[in-house]
């Protein structure tokens, strides 16, 4: 018996390479503007608070 190609087995619980949303972005662009440049930046105030160590901790 011969295995089966993983791309042909189910997900099972592992998230796919490219999400509805990525493929929607491509197709009609970021706002709905194929083409259209994304506008969404990070302001310098959120920047400040994102910490540059991201530590989940622990779950219960």
């Amino acid at each position: 018996m011969a295995k089966d190609d993983p791309k042909d087995l189910p997900i099972n619980g592992r998230e796919p390479d490219r999400s509805e949303d990525d493929i929607q972005r491509d197709q009609l662009g970021p706002r709905g503007v194929p083409g259209g440049q994304d506008p969404a930046k990070m302001t310098p105030q959120r920047d400040k608070k994102t910490p540059d160590d991201v530590d989940p901790g622990h779950t219960a």
